[in-house]
């Protein structure tokens, strides 16, 4: 049996919340470092999204299999509701929900770590088909990773994995790689490097979407057997019988 859901639940809260503290927050810090050098500051604001990711990966992970992501929640209850494995419909909507109301936080605690209002409505539009097409590939690439992981039994690589995964794509897609609806919402209300405006959230929410049902596709491909492993996702959780350990 695995933790108590409230506990699960407010570990998938403080890691999506410090995790999107540190890509808003890096992002203020690259603009203020590398004022002018818009190159710079992405790769300033990649590496330290990784290895911020990793790291939560690593704290989090036991407790909740740090998702930090509703679609790979989502990926987890459909690929484990018939074989009992991974996610129940009960867990989703309280991972969703402590997904979306972390990252909305970790928003405001960047800005306030920075000196900046609490939150404050993003203006930097990004739109077309060109970044949507990027949203796709991100997410399916992160889904199809983290369960092809825990399939093949290295979820001890998680940490450096995911977290090579989102800082290589921020630079070979060309949206940078949102890749998480729950991210995406916490970075509309940033007016800051990371920034999306609210009026382009749903379209980048919807091809995450899409990316995370290729994603069931191709693991259908590839790793037939991916639902036997869904409690690994991301990684193993505590259970209450090895919590002491």
């Amino acid at each position: 049996m695995t933790l108590a859901l409230p506990r699960r639940a407010s570990a998938e809260f403080a890691g999506t919340a410090l995790l999107v503290a540190a890509v808003v927050g890096s992002g203020i810090a690259a603009t203020r470092l590398s004022p002018g050098d818009v190159g710079l500051q992405l790769l300033e604001n990649a590496v330290a999204t990784a290895l911020a990711l990793g790291a939560l990966i690593l704290m989090f992970g036991p407790v909740s299999g740090a998702h930090f992501n509703p679609v790979v929640s989502a990926v987890d209850w459909w690929l484990g509701r018939r074989a009992g494995t991974g996610l129940t419909g009960r867990d989703l909507a309280a991972y969703a929900a402590a997904q979306t109301g972390g990252a909305a936080a970790g928003a405001v605690l960047a800005h306030l770590m920075f000196g900046l209002p609490a939150a404050t409505w993003s203006r930097t539009g990004r739109t077309g088909g060109h970044l949507w097409l990027a949203e796709v590939v991100a997410t399916a690439g992160l889904v199809v990773l983290v369960f092809a992981l825990a399939r093949s039994g290295r979820t001890s690589a998680a940490p450096a994995a995911v977290g090579a995964w989102i800082g290589a794509a921020y630079w070979f897609t060309s949206s940078t790689s949102f890749a998480n609806p729950a991210v995406t919402v916490g970075r509309a209300l940033t007016d800051t490097f990371a920034g999306i405006a609210p009026a382009s959230v749903p379209a980048f929410v919807a091809a995450q979407l899409v990316g995370g049902m290729i994603a069931v596709a191709a693991l259908a491909v590839w790793y037939p057997h991916a639902a036997d492993t869904a409690d690994a996702v991301v990684v193993p959780h505590l259970t209450r019988e090895n919590e002491a350990r």
